[in-house]
Order: C-alpha cells, then sequence, then structure tokens
C-alpha cells in the first residue's frame, strides 16, 4: 500500500540506532534485504548507518557500503547519522540525504557520547553546515537534541535549556531540530510541554519525535507528539535501540505498533502492515538470536481490521 500524501512520515532508524545497540555485527549483505524489505512495505526515510570511527561502532564499519545500497532505491531520503565534520564530509561523499547530528542537552551526556560540551555540539553544527553548503548543497540536516526529557547520567535536564539548544542549532544553519527521549525519561503532558515550546520557538524548523519505548510509553508520548502537531516519528523495527554511551537508554519506540496505531487512527502512514511484519524475517536472518519486540507482530491485525487506501 502507497500514499501520494500520507499524513505523517515514519523514519526507520533500525538499521543505525538498533544496530548499533546490539553485540553482534549484521553482515553487510543482510543490511542490504532488510533496507529492502523496509522499502517494499512502503518505508520513505531511513537512517541507514553512522558515520563513526570503526573502533567505536565496528557495527557501522561498512556505512559507505549500506548508503550506496540505499541510494539504489528511488524516491528513499538515505539518511545517516554523523557526530562530527570527519563524519559528515564521509557521509556527504557517501551521497546521502540527510544528516542527523546527536546535540545532548545533558552536559555529562553530551561529554560521554561526542566528548564535547552542548555549545561546543553547535559549533560543530555551524561547520558541518558550511561543509554541507560547500560539498553538497541539497541535502538536509537535522539537529536532533538528545536527552531532552532527562539523562540518566544527569538527572533533569533543564527545559529552557533544551529549547535554547534547539534555537542554536537553527541559527547555525541546521534545517531541522527535534527532540529525543534517549532514555525513555519522557511522560505525556511533557511532550506535551517540549514540543509545544519548541514550535513556538523554531516555527517549521521543529523536527521529528525520537521516542524511546523503556518505561512503557513511547505510544503515548508519540502521540502526545501528534497532538501538538509533531508529522515526523522515528522508530525501529523489532524495537531495536538505545545509546551505547547513555545507561539504560533501551528500546526505540516499535516500528510496527507504531504504524498501527496511526492507521488504526485513519491517519495515513502510507506503510503496509503486513508488508512492515514480514521484514522482520530478514532482520531476524541477519542477527540471529537477537530478541525482537513489538505487541502487533505478536497479536496480529483485529478482525476486519483494514487500511485505509
Amino acid at each position: 500500500m502507497t500514499h501520494d500524501t500520507p499524513d505523517v512520515l515514519i523514519s526507520e532508524v533500525g538499521p543505525r540506532d538498533g544496530l548499533q545497540s546490539v553485540g553482534a555485527t549484521m553482515p553487510t549483505e543482510a543490511k542490504g534485504r532488510w533496507i529492502d524489505a523496509l522499502v517494499a512495505a512502503g518505508v520513505r526515510e531511513i537512517e541507514v548507518a553512522s558515520f563513526v570511527p570503526p573502533r567505536l561502532l565496528p557495527q557501522m564499519a561498512d556505512a559507505a557500503e549500506v548508503v550506496r545500497h540505499a541510494l539504489r532505491h528511488p524516491g528513499l531520503t538515505v539518511m545517516a547519522l554523523v557526530p562530527n565534520r570527519r563524519g559528515a564530509e564521509n557521509a556527504l561523499r557517501a551521497g546521502v540525504h540527510k544528516l542527523t547530528m546527536p546535540v545532548s542537552a545533558s552536559h555529562a551526556h553530551s561529554l560521554a557520547n561526542v566528548r564535547k560540551t552542548p555549545m561546543e555540539m553547535v559549533d560543530e553544527v555551524r561547520a558541518i553546515a558550511r561543509l554541507r553548503d560547500e560539498i553538497a548543497p541539497g541535502v538536509k540536516l537535522e539537529a536532533g537534541i538528545s536527552t531532552a526529557f532527562g539523562c540518566t547520567l544527569q538527572g533533569e535536564v533543564d527545559e529552557d535549556e533544551v529549547i535554547r539548544l534547539a534555537a542554536a542549532c537553527i541559527a547555525a544553519g541546521a534545517d531541522e531540530s527535534g527532540l529525543s527521549d534517549t532514555v525513555g525519561y519522557a511522560n505525556p503532558a511533557q511532550v506535551r510541554r517540549l514540543f509545544r515550546r519548541l514550535r513556538q520557538e523554531i516555527g517549521a524548523h521543529a523536527g521529528a519525535a525520537h521516542m524511546h519505548n523503556t518505561r512503557g510509553l513511547g505510544l503515548a508520548n508519540c502521540l502526545a507528539a501528534w497532538d501538538e502537531g509533531v508529522r515526523t516519528f522515528d522508530s525501529s523495527l523489532g524495537g531495536l535501540g538505545g545509546c551505547p554511551y547513555a545507561p539504560g537508554a533501551s528500546g526505540n519506540v516499535v516500528t510496527e505498533d507504531l504504524v498501527f496505531m496511526f492507521e488504526a487512527m485513519g491517519v495515513r502512514t502510507g506503510i503496509d502492515l503486513d508488508r512492515i511484519v514480514a521484514a522482520r524475517v530478514p532482520l531476524a536472518a541477519g542477527l540471529p538470536g537477537e530478541p525482537l519486540y513489538g505487541m502487533t507482530p505478536d497479536a496480529g491485525l483485529p478482525k476486519g481490521f483494514a487500511q485505509l487506501v
């Protein structure tokens, strides 16, 4: 099932956020088959890799090759995470359509994750934006504000600082800035409040909601973000994911469950539910023994359920 103008964009982050969090390394060919299955299901944006030193994340050592494979699919937005200028240059040379940068609102997490303070990361955003303008001016740059709702290392994160940091990233040249619940601390009231403030501060530059299901509130938080006008949502097939530098950061929102929630509400995703569940097959084949999560794949679709066409 495909739609010309879906109501929401489900951005699949499993090939990056999911795979960086497991001990095993999925073979490059298996990553390609998984991406192919995601595209066949109707997924239109995939974060396929992160461009980081292989010694830090050996799971991402084949990033350029995975990007080349994903670029074979017309109409797919191929996205990669980059923590610094060197990673951005490698990603741009590989041909990605969109860069995402992790800019943590938590000082402690920022130092643990990228060895820079939050404001030093704003300087990095500025440098990458200039590099992007030189090499590939059509590429989008998103600065995702991680640990926006709290941090296992630091504890409470000041909401004013979250909004200031997002605005600073836009002023530095990012096209979008979204909010990430890196460690699963968020609750729906907090999500509504912060996304309302974000949209008031940076308007159309407000980006995706990246929620984790660590405490079972992932879908509730996505719905709260939807209520505040968010229309792009990150999720991971099978619920894989987490940050290796944030203790307790487990479990992205399950793509299959997120798609079902929206489709059941009459909100079109452009993603075929049967095919997105089937995409778990190449994922499981590429990561034998790795547990996959999700309520919808286990329970099946309700009797008589039909997606809008």
